[in-house]
């Protein structure tokens, strides 16, 4: 029995995946992750680093972060909590969708994850109080690698879907891009 569904996006090499789990009368088992399924979308990558998220307010904005290689990362973000309105910004150099964005909803009810390539911004909006998402990463963090765009910046045009409740002062600060921002070789 296949465990994904992998759907392409309007951006070359952002997916959506279906998870589909088993349920019974006692619940459901689900699988977040199989190395023979996404062996291929992870160039021969491995996993190297999970992380959990936990934001208490709804309307809260996480992100909009990436690394610069050679640390780049490509991420499968899923909510296990809650329901997040989840965006990555294409910023390959010579991308035909270079700055753009696409955004898809992760909830604990509609079996969703989002691969998020190297070369792309990735954060968040809470659609409910109380979310957590786990984040499966190909590369470990390196704080001296780490870029981020500013998620209200208008040079990107996001309409995020609620209004904005909570934000961390460090992502607040995050400078706007400006003209000599061609984006990230990968």
């Amino acid at each position: 029995m296949k465990r994904f569904s992998i759907h392409d996006t309007p951006i070359n090499g952002l997916k959506m995946i279906e998870r589909k789990p088993i349920t019974d009368e006692r619940g459901f088992l689900e699988r977040l992750y199989c190395f023979d399924t996404f062996e291929v979308l992870l160039k021969g990558k491995s996993i190297r680093q999970i992380n959990h998220t936990f934001s208490k307010k709804m309307g809260t904005i996480r992100g909009l972060h990436f690394q610069y290689p050679p640390y780049a990362e490509t991420k499968i973000v899923s909510c296990i909590k809650g329901q997040v309105w989840d965006l990555a910004v294409d910023l390959r150099k010579g991308s035909s969708t270079f700055l753009q964005h696409y955004a898809i909803e992760l909830s604990e009810s509609n079996n969703r994850s989002f691969l998020i390539p190297e070369g792309f911004a990735h954060g968040f909006q809470t659609l409910t109080p109380d979310c957590e998402l786990l984040y499966f990463h190909t590369s470990d963090y390196k704080a001296d690698a780490e870029g981020a765009l500013n998620a209200l910046d208008p040079c990107l045009n996001i309409e995020w879907p609620g209004d904005i409740i909570e934000m961390s002062d460090r992502d607040r600060k995050h400078a706007n891009l400006n003209n000599t921002f061609e984006g990230i070789e990968i």
